[in-house]
């Protein structure tokens, strides 16, 4: 089924190349396929595109842990922080936090 949904989302990338939300759908359905390298190159794509979206940052962050890109992790993660705390959101903060605890000093 992930591959499936990667195969889907990929074709609507492809047809619309701009298209942020079409993007970050392709970036989760990778994630799910655990294929990080990929979803971590979408949610830059999407973070190129709008550099204000919380939660590409938020998601990035997640695949570089993933990836133990330790720095750009850390970057992208307290961007996704500063983002939140712009925005009112207070939910994101234990995702992050949680993420940060991942990341060796």
């Amino acid at each position: 089924m992930t591959t499936d949904k990667i195969d889907r989302f990929r074709k609507l990338t492809e047809a619309e190349p701009d298209n942020p939300l079409h993007i970050f759908a392709y970036a989760q359905a990778l994630v799910q396929g655990e294929r990080f390298s990929e979803a971590e190159a979408a949610y830059a794509r999407c973070l190129e595109l709008d550099p204000g979206w919380m939660m590409a940052s938020i998601r990035r962050g997640r695949c570089l842990v993933e990836l133990e890109r330790w720095g750009e992790a850390r970057a992208c993660l307290e961007r996704g922080a500063d983002l939140a705390t712009e925005l009112g959101h207070e939910e994101p903060f234990e995702e992050i936090r949680e993420l940060l605890d991942q990341i060796p000093d």
